[in-house]
């Protein structure tokens, strides 16, 4: 009869007999002790002559009588009898709460890194490389947890990442707020939900004192729209013109959609070409749609050539001029991509208007925080909300490129919540290592392996992957394959297989050490990752089991609750939580947001 047991652990029947062994010499050693300290205090009690102290002799004499043993020495012994009950339910309680605490899978945990495999990510090594950046506020964004450790993990100041966890499985709480409230400087993200910008937006204007934009052209948080981003500032040549185009063809189009070689390529150059038209000419957005219904309108082509753009010109007046059916296929592609343009709600973001013009280049200077807020389907604003998201990174890389080390001295945070859905960004995995080194610090985060090869497809998936320092699985997905690729990463363990044979002359044992191997972790494990915990994937580091950080147990809680409480739609009317608001923030922010964790 075969049995397998783990290496780590050794065989059931050996652990069993060597637990028996060791009660049975802890309690002789407790009754031994016990009766020793009874006597010696009992008889001091008593003011009696103090007994032999040598063990032997006291237990030789108390047994021929030689020894006395007052009331007082069964007083003292009864005492110790309940103190050690107490002790030992107070052991069970303990234990018993730190059971509760456990999951299934935190055994895996002590075969996964250890301790020195993580010693860049502690407080003391990330933050020896913030030192070394010059940032002073914190040692990075927090991961979570080592349930090895017991350390917290943080993603650096020059590390940027990929996070995927399924539906309702705490990414928000326990990733995407605590990481905008742990950023030192001008913080971006964007989602598909109102969770983040309800829970951050006063937390973020008490820390920096600086300003909140939420841009929500599709009102999800009902935001009035006191400021607009005109997005032609970014077309500043040909180039920029193009990358636009592109920008709103990717974010705007599904990802199952058929495409036409000649007419998609041909669409993108006409857009562009009305996209620059439109910014050399001062133009709106808006008028780019309006010549996109005028296929006959020779504006566009007079503004490029007035401008200097003779052979942008040419090509918009070479498709103006084309027969009606070629030029009705590419105008009517074009018109396509740019639909959105005729949301009314949408377009008053974006064109000026009454309030404020929002610059990405003041922005990436400053502390602000700046929240974009879009939903996929009919309607769909994602083409400006990837417009703004590639505007304000691209500002603050023309920014580092001014700085020492050309990286920005306050590193920028960008957590791209819902990023499949939201901010559908083709050339974002070329960009991602790059603006780690730059201190763009940039967290993706998808709801499965899928969602991002739908938008930057399998090879493109790939790169954003493999270029993230940091990659988190945390939980809730059923992707067999992409699963698969985890189980691979987190590696096996070595099992002992134990052969146990019955004859006359009694059972035999024979252990073979390392006899085969398990999965640390397996598919089924990884696909029920109870809620709490996580498994981190770090460049140069062996996988780590963690426990997620949500902002529940952080420095900001009660400041968070204010300002969920403050901005809850359901409140009619907000006047009733004011009170409770004030008392809550009056309390200073914590200046280290490493610092002050729960439990």
């Amino acid at each position: 009869m075969n049995q397998d047991r783990s290496s780590t652990s050794g065989a059931g029947t050996d652990r069993d007999e060597i637990v028996v062994i060791g009660l049975l010499v802890g309690s002789v050693v407790l009754i031994a002790g016990g009766a020793w300290t009874s006597a010696i205090l009992g008889s001091r009690w008593a003011g009696l002559p103090v007994p032999p102290l040598n063990p032997v002799e006291l237990a030789l004499g108390l047994g021929r009588g030689d020894v006395p043993w007052p009331w007082q020495s069964t007083a003292v012994a009864i005492g110790l009898a309940l103190a050690l009950v107490v002790l030992v339910l107070l052991v069970f309680v303990l234990l018993g709460r730190r059971r509760r605490k456990r999951s299934r899978v935190d055994e895996a945990a002590k075969r996964m890194a250890r301790g020195r495999d993580l010693a860049h990510l502690t407080a003391k090594g990330a933050g020896a490389t913030a030192a070394r950046l010059g940032v002073t506020a914190s040692p990075g964004l927090p991961i979570g947890k080592s349930l090895r450790t017991g350390q917290i993990l943080y993603q650096g100041w020059e590390d940027v990442s990929v996070d995927t966890w399924g539906p309702r499985t705490g990414k928000s709480t326990s990733r995407a707020i605590p990481a905008i409230l742990a950023a030192p400087g001008a913080v971006m993200a964007t989602s598909n939900k109102r969770d983040l910008v309800d829970a951050t937006r006063d937390v973020r204007k008490s820390i920096t004192g600086e300003d909140v934009w939420v841009f929500d052209p599709q009102g999800i948080v009902d935001e009035p729209s006191s400021w607009w981003w005109n997005p032609l500032t970014y077309v500043t040549d040909e180039v920029k013109a193009q990358m636009l185009a592109d920008i709103f063809i990717s974010a705007g189009r599904d990802p199952n959609a058929r495409t036409d070689a000649y007419f998609d390529g041909a669409a993108s150059d006409l857009l562009a070409g009305l996209l620059l038209a439109a910014a050399v000419g001062g133009k709106p957005i808006t008028e780019v749609y309006i010549w996109l219904t005028r296929p006959s309108d020779e504006e566009p082509v007079d503004l490029l050539r007035e401008a200097g753009y003779p052979l942008i010109a040419a090509n918009v007046a070479a498709v103006i001029g084309s027969p009606d059916k070629q030029r009705a296929g590419v105008f009517g592609s074009a018109q396509q991509t740019a639909s959105f343009l005729t949301n009314k709600a949408a377009t008053q973001w974006v064109v000026p208007g009454s309030g404020r013009e929002f610059l990405p280049a003041d922005f990436v200077r400053s502390r602000s925080t700046l929240y974009s807020l879009s939903k996929e389907g009919r309607g769909s604003a994602g083409p400006l909300v990837t417009a703004l998201t590639a505007a304000v990174t691209e500002a603050a890389e023309e920014l580092a490129k001014t700085q020492p080390g050309g990286r920005l001295s306050t590193p920028m945070v960008c957590v791209l919540d819902e990023a499949a859905n939201v901010v559908r960004w083709r050339e974002l995995p070329n960009l991602y290592s790059h603006y780690g080194s730059r201190g763009i610090v940039i967290m993706t985060i998808l709801q499965s392996w899928s969602q991002g090869v739908e938008v930057w497809g399998r090879d493109g998936m790939r790169k954003l992957w493999s270029a993230a320092n940091t990659r988190v699985y945390g939980g809730g997905v059923s992707e067999a394959e992409f699963l698969g690729e985890l189980r691979q990463l987190i590696g096996t363990r070595d099992i002992d297989q134990v052969s146990i044979s019955s004859g006359r002359g009694g059972r035999s044992r024979n252990r073979t050490p390392g006899g085969r191997t398990k999965d640390i972790l397996d598919v089924a494990e990884l696909a029920a990752l109870p809620r709490g915990r996580a498994v981190l994937f770090a460049s140069g580091t062996p996988p780590v089991l963690i426990e997620t950080m949500p902002w529940m147990t952080g420095p900001y809680a009660e400041h968070v609750r204010a300002s969920i409480a403050a901005h809850d739609p359901a409140q009619e009317p907000l006047s009733t939580v004011p009170a409770a608001v004030t008392a809550a923030t009056s309390t200073p922010v914590p200046a280290d947001p490493s610092k002050g964790w729960k439990p």
